[in-house]
């Protein structure tokens, strides 16, 4: 079955659940595929946090231990809804425990299957704006494979990732880990204010690059800009890998 890792955060693993659901041919509840949702917040450490030193101990550890949990109840193709839980110090620890636990499992890497959707779907743009958590921003687990690539990456000043960005995502009073249902106004009013800076830079598409910021944008078109949300690329990847011939025509 299909595995996903939950808590981080919590919302966005429902929402990477509904996404398998929503790419999934079927005309009855018994064609759907066979999935498991294992949501273990308390155990996470933030991804941000660890990358920024504010804890130590790694959230790969847990991670790894909640795979190994989905692998034991069955799942054999996992995916993880957190951009910044694929930086290298993360998700190369993660690789490592399972390797080492000779884990069976097929973990699916969301930053190398939006990076393949983006050759596909837009090969004739140069310029591509992120907006992420502080963690995916600094650790530019985007950033550097695109450049390799040859796009222009475009990203909020440091100042607007501090002042806006982050909390959109993180304050304790409107950030969407706070309040995600519904998403409070002024969360979407700074994320809007960052989409309106990466087009005014030159960026041809936006992509969503915290799992938390599709569920203010669930529409694919923000304020004139096309967005590219991973969560989705990832519940279809999923879904192509576990049972191709269930994958909905994008």
């Amino acid at each position: 079955m299909i595995g996903i890792v939950g808590g981080v955060g919590p919302y966005a693993g429902i929402d990477l659940l509904k996404k398998v659901y929503d790419s999934t041919l079927a005309n009855s509840d018994q064609e759907h595929l066979a999935t498991l949702l294992l949501s273990l917040p308390e155990k996470i450490n933030d991804r941000t946090e660890y990358l920024e030193g504010k804890v130590k101990e790694n959230p790969a550890i847990a991670i790894s231990e909640i795979i190994l949990k989905l692998q034991n109840c069955g799942a054999t193709h996992i995916g993880i809804p957190c951009n910044t839980a694929h930086s290298k110090r993360i998700f190369n620890e993660i690789t490592k425990r399972l390797i080492h636990q000779r884990s069976s499992v097929k973990l699916l890497n969301m930053i190398e299957e939006t990076l393949l959707f983006i050759s596909e779907t837009y090969p004739g743009i140069s310029g591509i704006g992120i907006l992420s958590t502080t963690g995916t921003y600094k650790s530019k687990i985007y950033e550097e494979p695109l450049n390799e690539k040859g796009f222009l990456v475009i990203k909020p000043t440091l100042q607007m990732q501090q002042e806006l960005i982050h909390p959109a995502i993180y304050d304790s009073v409107f950030g969407i880990k706070t309040v995600a249902n519904p998403i409070h106004r002024q969360a979407i009013e700074n994320l809007k204010k960052g989409v309106a800076y990466l087009k005014k830079e030159g960026a041809e598409v936006i992509i969503l690059g915290c799992t938390e910021i599709p569920l203010a944008f669930p529409q694919k078109v923000v304020d004139g800009i096309e967005t590219i949300d991973p969560t989705r690329i990832l519940a279809r990847a999923l879904v192509r890998s576990y049972a191709p011939g269930k994958l909905k025509p994008y």
